[in-house]
């Protein structure tokens, strides 16, 4: 049996056990953005992925508030799974599907129809416009696909099973990789086959899934209906701050580019070139993240907070740990890491000092990670969303353009670094005072507050 009970055994053990695959799992996903820009980087050409990037960046912005309503299914689910109520699980389950297939229906039609004005909006050259358009709207036609992809990982998590959504992410990767040349080159479709390539493997990971959970009875499926008011309230109550959390988080991103902007292409590279590095070094601070939503969430349907305060203080520890010795391989390494991803000097330098400043801040993003998890657990989106306000809008991107501006290049590191610590304090003080422990997510059932 692959779905863990979270609210007995061994925090330690559990906690370690169901985050590894989880990392596993986002290390695929890098990969296969990764990938998808080298096939489409080596056999089309410059402007062809530059279509395919900045399309993408409108793909990500536009899911995000729909990934996040899809998020909230690891708290509400999970606490369903702690509280042993399974008519419970099965109606959000069958809520979550009618609301997420609607939305994806809504955006894919509006992204379709729309996909040419939003390129146009992002100021896209003229000579990349009609690619990036014929890329932009064929993912949009696979967005059932790719929502569906994701939830089903989800739901499996949320009821303790991180083992099984890995293998679907694998073969969408080995799909891909194989229907990228097939598609581009082989069948001479160009830019549309990059795009069918994404939404066939995606697609047919989703439909695989989607029958292996039927056949062994993972997920409590059942033959759509209406949702009850109550169902579609919670999960827009939660389903709409998350969405809007990962917004902030994308504006907040691009607002610190705006300031390595205002430097050299040196400097412009050599960040480009560190955050390849940095997206593959906070993965298990993210995974922890996820993994002590929904262990947190099963405790705190069951009432079992003595766990709770286990599954924050082991996952701290955890994380301290493991990004700890993250950052003394980079910092030792910084130059050489860089120097996979870029060759000019000038980049080489700034990216490698970028790396050697920041590497030994690392900890305390996971901090946030941990405990920003765990509140969420409860329910707590909104205070969460103010959280991520305060680090990336209050925090993150004024120090970044003060200490730019005083230090110079370096400061973007130490900016950012300096942000890291504050809001792990915010994020910190609200677990330790706030009131997210008094959320109560179901009027019926048994009590999650204290």
């Amino acid at each position: 049996m692959t779905q863990q009970d979270f609210t007995q055994g061994s925090v330690r053990k559990q906690l370690i056990f169901f985050a590894g695959p989880i990392m596993l799992t986002n290390l695929l996903q890098v990969s296969y953005q990764f990938i998808d820009s080298l096939w489409v980087g080596n056999l089309l050409g410059a402007n062809a992925l530059g279509a395919v990037t900045i399309s993408s960046t409108v793909v990500v912005t536009i899911l995000a508030f729909i990934i996040g309503i899809n998020n909230a299914t690891l708290t509400i689910l999970s606490q369903q799974k702690g509280m042993n109520d399974k008519q419970g699980l099965k109606k959000y389950v069958n809520a979550f599907v009618v609301l997420l297939t609607g939305l994806s229906i809504v955006v894919g039609l509006f992204g379709y129809f729309f996909s040419k004005p939003l390129l146009l909006f992002l100021n896209t050259p003229a000579e990349m416009l009609d690619e990036a358009s014929a890329y932009l709207k064929i993912n949009f036609l696979g967005i059932l696909f790719i929502m569906g992809y994701n939830f089903i990982g989800t739901v499996l998590r949320a009821l303790g099973d991180s083992k099984t959504p890995l293998r679907f992410v694998f073969v969408a990767v080995i799909l891909n990789a194989i229907f990228d040349p097939l598609f581009i080159s082989i069948f001479g479709w160009g830019i549309h086959g990059a795009a069918w390539a994404t939404v066939f493997a995606q697609g047919i990971s989703f439909l695989l899934a989607l029958a292996y959970s039927f056949r062994h009875g993972l997920v409590p499926f059942t033959i759509p209906y209406l949702p009850s008011k109550e169902e579609v309230w919670l999960i827009l109550k939660l389903g709409v701050p998350a969405g809007l959390q990962m917004m902030v988080i994308f504006a907040g991103v691009t607002a610190i580019l705006s300031v390595v902007n205002s430097f050299d292409g040196a400097v412009v590279a050599g960040f480009g070139a560190s955050q390849r590095i940095d997206s593959l070094i906070t993965i298990p601070a993210m995974a922890l993240g996820t993994a002590v939503n929904s262990m947190a969430g099963q405790n705190i349907g069951a009432n079992q907070w003595d766990r709770v305060r286990q599954i924050a203080l082991y996952g701290t520890i955890i994380n301290i740990s493991i990004m700890l010795s993250i950052a003394l391989v980079v910092f030792l390494f910084a130059g050489g890491l860089t120097k996979l991803f870029i060759r000019d000097n000038e980049a080489l330098t700034f990216g490698t000092d970028y790396l050697k400043i920041i590497a030994f801040f690392y900890p305390f993003i996971g901090v946030n990670f941990i405990l920003n998890g765990v509140v969420r657990g409860a329910g707590a989106m909104y205070q969460v969303l103010v959280l991520n306000i305060l680090s990336f809008w209050l925090l993150r991107y004024p120090l970044t353009y003060v200490c730019s501006n005083f230090i110079g290049p370096n400061g973007i590191a130490v900016g950012i670094g300096i942000s890291f610590i504050i809001s792990s304090i915010f994020a910190f003080s609200y677990f330790k005072w706030g009131g997210w422990k008094k959320k109560e997510l179901f009027s019926s059932g048994t009590a999650i507050g204290q």
